[in-house]
């Protein structure tokens, strides 16, 4: 094997498998998207191609194995990073679907939602939003104002956006194919205030039409990602059961008692957002990816393109010349680094899901984990990662 060749093998590991899996599908006629295309196609070629890849069980692989998955929390970001060589709008509608809603119901449901929900995400039978950020306040959860309020002689929660710029932004999978989404609320019980909540929110009926006391608007055109149906939600008193409540760190009880295993409310809140921590690394990946798809034309169109040779002699590739060299050398040396440094990121979470998940606290290697430690640097590591990833794909 030539040392071209070592080097690329070397860097598709770790799941090597699934990676060449997603590259063959994106060199099909179904992920080929043509260059000028209008938007309502462009919607319905990336609905197409996320079928295609739920048909293939690649939206599920981090699932269990119950629910159609995998159990390879590692192996659906490698997914998500080589869906990053593709057209952008799959990437994305790909990571709401499977990642963010999907990844919501797992992370921060319990048995009864995952039976129910997972295995119809999975499939894309059951297409769903992640309905966080708001107008009003951004990515700034902590103060969202979307509310829900506990009616215990209902046994329902009362889902209401109290004025415009409470409605929830730029949200995936809204516009045209969602029928139900994580919304995440100020849960209301007894009169208190218990913070920020996630709630399963029905939003359309199997036929694809707007419930009643929901509200949902078009984002329209945006640069780059046309093919992704975002769109703004309100809600108008909207009642949903009390099961909806997504409980795996706090609990409502039929008559109307607040319950956590977590006293502190901060902490609650920090544990919630922490378990969706592979979004971060998710973006972070792919930004690599993104740097690459870059990085590549530019290097090999510089290394033969010759123009201005000395007078004697002929031309001269312009990747002689420092200036280009200097341009494109040190992003190249940075996107190698960063690849590594994800890659070793990615291990790391699918290792420590697993040692959670298996209650156990030893590495492969039989090393003594402390978790709960292990999680939190996780987490500061991969939100600087994911900043510092998109900054360089971006330059």
């Amino acid at each position: 094997m030539s040392t071209r060749a070592e080097l690329i093998d070397w860097l598709q590991h770790p799941w090597a498998e699934l990676r060449a899996e997603v590259l063959d599908l994106l060199a099909s006629d179904a992920f080929d998207v043509p260059l000028e295309i209008d938007r309502a196609t462009h919607r319905e070629q990336v609905l197409d191609a996320l079928r295609v890849m739920a048909t293939r069980g690649l939206g599920a692989v981090a699932y269990p194995e119950a629910y159609g998955g995998r159990n390879s929390p590692g192996g659906s970001i490698a997914v998500f990073e080589t869906l990053g060589f593709g057209d952008l709008s799959t990437l994305i509608k790909f990571g709401v679907q499977f990642g963010l809603f999907g990844g919501s119901v797992y992370q921060l449901g319990t048995t009864r939602h995952h039976q129910r929900f997972l295995r119809d995400i999975g499939t894309l039978d059951l297409p769903g939003s992640y309905a966080m950020t708001e107008i009003g306040h951004g990515s700034n959860v902590r103060d969202i104002e979307t509310r829900a309020r506990y009616l215990s002689d209902e046994g329902v929660f009362e889902v209401h956006t109290p004025h415009h710029a409470a409605g929830k932004e730029w949200i995936g999978n809204a516009a045209l194919h969602g029928r139900m989404a994580t919304v995440f609320v100020q849960l209301e019980v007894d009169s208190e205030d218990h913070g920020v909540h996630a709630l399963l929110v029905p939003l359309r009926d199997a036929e694809g039409r707007v419930l009643g006391g929901i509200r949902i608007e078009d984002n329209g055109p945006k640069v780059g990602l046309n093919g992704i149906d975002n769109g703004r939600i309100w809600f108008d008193h909207v009642r949903v059961p009390r099961e909806n409540l997504l409980d795996r760190f706090a609990t409502v009880t039929e008559d109307g008692r607040y319950e956590s295993p977590i006293s502190s409310a901060g902490r609650r809140f920090f544990t919630m957002l922490g378990t969706l921590v592979a979004g971060r690394i998710s973006v972070a990946a792919a930004s690599v990816s993104v740097a690459k798809r870059a990085l590549i034309p530019a290097v090999r169109y510089s290394a033969r393109r010759v123009q201005f040779g000395p007078d004697d002699g002929p031309e001269r590739p312009i990747l002689d010349f420092s200036t280009q060299r200097r341009a494109l050398m040190p992003r190249l040396a940075t996107t190698y680094g960063l690849h590594f440094a994800v890659r070793e990121l990615v291990e790391r979470y699918d290792r420590l899901i697993h040692a959670q998940a298996g209650g156990g606290e030893a590495d492969a290697a039989g090393q003594d984990l402390d978790v709960e430690r292990e999680v939190r640097e996780l987490e500061v590591e991969a939100a600087g990662l994911k900043a510092l990833t998109s900054w360089h794909a971006m330059d």
